[in-house]
């Protein structure tokens, strides 16, 4: 039987704009299991992204819940969330958000040396990771000394070097050209194989999204399965 890593139920989300109440979605149900691979389409506001910061406790919701390795993330004090996400969780968005004075490899350790990891054994994961991602050559290259794809890849080292239970990525090809983009949808499809972790990936690529092993549409409030 699969292993549910996360499993969300019965999650709805509104908020007020002036008088009027805007509902972003209702009654949505989501179970992700080790090792695969989801994707998430829809129109642009549609929700995609709220959705996804709620599954990983960054964003509130009004009803249901989110769990994770046995905790319901959005029960936890906001200490204990951040512990988790830290330990179970990894986040790669459209734009990288790496620290610019800072090198590819000391970028990939930081979420170890935040968990207070030793720099020496940090260092070794981390460059496990940027080999695992196609850049051991540039581990002391910094962000602006690197191309767009190549800045990505060392976002998604940097996400999965805790070992988390569960990826997400808002957008991770959304700046990228057709080229880097096909790289880095290649490097997370072989990882989801071989690290059994999950990727929940939301996007507009509907390449990347085919890829998936199972893809969901947020359209009218409602998060639906595709054939």
């Amino acid at each position: 039987m699969s292993n549910v890593v996360l499993d969300a139920r019965g999650l709805s989300k509104a908020y007020c704009a002036g008088p009027d109440e805007v509902v972003v979605w209702v009654d949505v149900n989501l179970q992700v299991t080790e090792g695969e691979t989801l994707s998430i389409i829809g129109a642009s506001g549609s929700g995609k992204s709220t959705l996804l910061n709620a599954l990983g406790g960054l964003d509130s919701i009004d009803s249901g819940d989110v769990v994770l390795a046995g905790h319901k993330i959005h029960a936890l004090a906001e200490l204990e969330r951040t512990e988790l996400r830290n330990r179970d969780l990894g986040f790669v968005y459209q734009f990288h958000h790496l620290l610019p004075e800072f090198s590819a490899l000391e970028n990939v350790m930081m979420p170890l040396l935040i968990r207070g990891e030793k720099s020496k054994i940090a260092k070794v994961s981390a460059l496990a990771c940027l080999a695992q991602v196609g850049l051991s050559s540039r581990a002391e290259h910094k962000p602006a000394e690197l191309s767009g794809g190549e800045r990505q890849r060392v976002a998604i080292a940097r996400a999965i070097v805790g070992k988390p239970k569960v990826v997400f990525l808002d957008e991770p090809t959304g700046n990228l050209d057709q080229q880097a983009a096909a790289q880095v949808e290649n490097v997370l499809l072989g990882l989801a194989q071989t690290e059994g972790m999950a990727f929940v990936i939301v996007t507009h690529d509907e390449a990347l999204a085919g890829r998936a092993d199972r893809r969901y549409k947020l359209s009218d409030q409602t998060l639906r399965e595709l054939s």
